[in-house]
């Protein structure tokens, strides 16, 4: 297959950073090992990239740099506008990428980042094979769940499905998924809603993945034998459901154990006080936001991780977890459900409330008093990870995309 000529949109796209920056950078390095890749992103990406890639290091990677004028840009300072102004960005670089298009002559235009399905690509409408994706934001945290958010987080939830409401009805939207050539979206129940949209081939493919290098070789016979330490890595947001993670703790009545939190966020009073009211607040240790390096050495010196969110489409934090040959307690919804197995650990079924808090009790007892499972747990999650999700396999699994797009057009 010769190189193709591909144009990748990377709205979010910087070196070292996780989430949406972290995928725009790491799948645009990957996919300039098979072809020529042009990358348009925003121009505040480019002192990080440089500083990442002198013009030596460059070789099949080029990059279009595009803000909105300056007096558009105030919209996304302090994320009060951001939405509105990625998506005026978008209008905006259809204009950039035609006057490219005209010189390069592209083979395939891929949309990156921002991955959500609710908000669409104009570059759809250019006359290339299109791939979208992979896309998320089609997840919801069950109904039954809803009365544990507070009047904040039920604001929140009625509002977000709001805007998708209203979203689907976008006729750019509706194009840019009819128009796709492909869309890969982050978990079923992004697919569902795509496929509503008009598209024609969906497929599910995560977004996330970790350097071949950060899979750890860590074991928890290292680890303090007499405590069994969970934690967990989120922003303390009430989808995150940290209010069914602490019940489970306390129900599971495990004396020699502690339950780290690694984060901050609108629900970190409301959690501290229902720490206190369940009798647990003593094992119960809030760290607040922390540097990545610092989280991920905090995860290492615990033997398990407890991820108990009601919608994510990614699920980063459960990658790192594996890497770091740690077993993972998630719920069966979303990102986390594609990534965690039978073999690295506990997928809840989200059902009720009731059972979710019983069956994660459960699931960290038996973790906490078998410390073989623990071990064989944990050395399966870092050959799962060093399988299917490094950044390696990802560029293999895109490749045979766009090799798929290019070969079905000729």
């Amino acid at each position: 297959m010769r190189r193709l000529k591909v144009l990748i949109s990377a709205y979010a796209c910087e070196p070292h950073k996780g989430s949406e920056p972290g995928v725009g950078w790491n799948i645009s390095r990957q996919m300039a090992r098979y072809h020529e890749v042009w990358v348009v992103t925003r121009s505040n990406n480019r002192p990080a990239i440089d500083a990442e890639l002198p013009d030596g290091a460059r070789s099949g990677l080029h990059f279009v740099y595009y803000d909105l004028p300056s007096w558009a840009q105030w919209w996304k300072r302090g994320k009060r506008g951001v939405q509105l102004y990625y998506y005026l960005w978008q209008m905006a670089i259809y204009f950039v990428v035609w006057r490219l298009h005209r010189c390069v002559q592209f083979d395939l235009v891929h949309h990156l980042t921002f991955g959500k399905y609710w908000s669409p690509s104009f570059l759809s409408l250019l006359p290339v094979p299109f791939l979208w994706g992979p896309v998320g934001g089609g997840e919801s945290a069950p109904k039954g769940f809803w009365k544990g958010f507070g009047l904040r987080g039920l604001i929140f939830e009625n509002l977000r499905e709001l805007v998708r409401w209203f979203a689907e009805y976008d006729p750019f939207i509706r194009l840019t998924a009819k128009r796709s050539a492909w869309v890969l979206t982050k978990a079923p129940e992004t697919s569902v809603r795509v496929k509503k949209l008009g598209a024609r081939t969906v497929e599910i493919l995560g977004e996330s993945a970790v350097s071949a290098g950060d899979v750890a070789t860590v074991c928890d016979e290292s680890l303090t034998n007499s405590v069994c330490r969970f934690v967990s890595v989120a922003n303390l947001l009430h989808l995150k459901g940290f209010h069914l993670s602490l019940q489970a703790f306390a129900l599971a009545q495990l004396a020699c154990s502690e339950y780290w939190i690694i984060g901050d966020g609108p629900e970190r009073q409301r959690l501290q006080t229902l720490a206190q009211t369940l009798g647990i607040a003593d094992r119960v240790m809030f760290f607040g936001q922390l540097p990545r390096s610092e989280v991920l050495k905090k995860i290492k010196e615990c033997h398990v991780l407890v991820h108990p969110s009601l919608h994510d489409s990614g699920g980063w934090v459960c990658l790192e977890g594996m890497a770091s040959g740690r077993p993972v307690i998630c719920l069966d919804l979303g990102g986390p459900a594609t990534q965690v197995t039978p073999q690295t650990g506990f997928k809840v079924p989200a059902d009720s409330p009731p059972l979710v808090i019983q069956e994660m009790a459960q699931a960290m007892n038996r973790l906490a008093q078998d410390k073989t499972l623990r071990r064989r747990m944990g050395q399966a999650a870092r050959n799962h990870m060093a399988a299917s999700f490094t950044w390696e396999r990802k560029g293999e699994l895109l490749n045979r995309y766009y090799t798929a797009i290019a070969t079905s057009v000729r």
